[in-house]
């Protein structure tokens, strides 16, 4: 069993990567990691280098992970900032470190990808060797699994990862035959709070348009650009993404994108969200505006999604990271995972004592949010 790294997606086909990825998951596409390198949102410049590993016996691939060589910690969303200034204070360096993720895409989703899953243990500790080796040769200071499936966990945390919790909020689908249908399950006052919000961006004579992937113009792309651009700069931010970017991935993956676009009475755009989705989840990522709207960003960003998964049959929307107004408009707090190595043996056992405390943090937190749902104590909701 070799394992091997690649310096762009470029060097394993389409067909190879796709096949083992087993997954719809849009972020994992060969398509996907592909336009984020050919539009320059990833590379040299950006803090992401690709660094892709690939576990072969032979010829034949068994497994595949996405991985970056970081050299900051942009883009992430799961906060380690605090880690690489005490490195710093200690005159160690924390980057360059290795991280198993989607950039600027906190959306949990596979990140160890087998031929055949009975072999995820054998693997797992195959890839912790060989980061071991590499850590020893490269000065990579350790490597981070960021927001993968719960079922990865247990491998790496045997073969001596350390294991995050973080949170996010997460929408669940109960068999709604509408939106109405959903708001019959909340308790009387948060719907009627609900129904108010909807009214009041109707109100301002605003109209919303759902456009899915193919329908989008290069027109609308760029109108959209420029809501997702000023996210960004009111906070003194440069964005991740380019224009270049939207406008490919929407060429490449068409049935995985919704872009839900506001319009003010004179019919110019004002608001826009872009999300992406699959057989079973959709995902909130980018949100911008002209200007603010009484509750323009509820409309755009929870109830459209939520309308598109009722009437897609998704099980689950996931707006994004962060944001408790999220919760008294029905997505429940549920508890995300990292995994964390680090090479200084110091550094890895004061990390370790810090998740089992943060863990403790993150629990209390999720039952505060639970009990401010707004659900009727009848209903019966399976969060995944």
């Amino acid at each position: 069993m070799q394992v091997s790294f690649l310096q762009s997606i470029k060097d394993i086909s389409e067909d190879t990567w796709d096949s083992i990825i087993q997954s719809n998951y849009p972020f994992l596409k060969h398509s996907f990691l592909k336009t984020l390198e050919t539009t320059n949102c990833v590379g040299k410049e950006t803090g992401w280098l690709p660094f892709h590993l690939v576990v072969k016996e032979g010829i034949k691939v068994l497994a595949l992970m996405p991985l970056y060589v970081k050299t900051d910690s942009h883009g992430e969303f799961i906060f380690d900032w605090s880690w690489a200034d005490a490195f710093y204070r200690n005159g160690l360096e924390y980057y360059p470190k290795l991280v198993s993720a989607i950039p600027f895409t906190p959306a949990q989703g596979p990140r160890l990808c087998l031929l055949n899953s009975e072999q995820r243990t054998e693997i797992s500790k195959a890839i912790k060797e060989a980061i071991e080796v590499l850590s020893s040769e490269s000065g990579i200071s350790g490597m981070h699994i960021l927001l993968p499936n719960k079922k990865e966990l247990v491998p790496f945390k045997e073969s001596g990862f350390s294991i995050r919790t973080s949170y996010s909020f997460h929408w669940f689908n109960n068999n709604y035959k509408n939106f109405e249908d959903f708001l019959l399950d909340l308790t009387s006052r948060q719907r009627k709070n609900i129904k108010k919000e909807r009214q009041k961006v109707l109100d301002q004579n605003i109209s919303i348009e759902k456009i899915q992937g193919g329908n989008i113009t290069d027109e609308i792309w760029a109108q959209f650009y420029k809501f997702y651009q000023l996210t960004y700069l009111k906070r003194g931010m440069r964005p991740y993404l380019n224009l270049d970017f939207f406008i490919e991935i929407s060429t490449l993956i068409p049935d995985s994108l919704l872009l839900v676009m506001a319009k003010d009475s004179s019919n110019r755009f004002v608001a826009g969200a872009l999300n992406f989705f699959d057989s079973d989840n959709l995902y909130g990522r980018y949100w911008g505006c002209l200007k603010e709207y009484d509750s323009l960003h509820f409309e755009t960003c929870y109830y459209q999604g939520i309308e598109f998964c009722i009437e897609k049959e998704l099980k689950k929307f996931d707006p994004g990271v962060q944001g408790e107004h999220k919760v008294k408009r029905g997505f429940w707090p549920i508890e995300t995972y990292s995994a964390h190595w680090i090479k200084d043996t110091r550094f890895r056992k004061a990390i370790e004592d810090f998740l089992k405390q943060e863990a403790k943090q993150i629990k209390r937190y999720n039952r505060q949010c639970r009990s401010l749902l707004p659900f009727k104590s009848s209903v019966n909701i399976k969060t995944i």
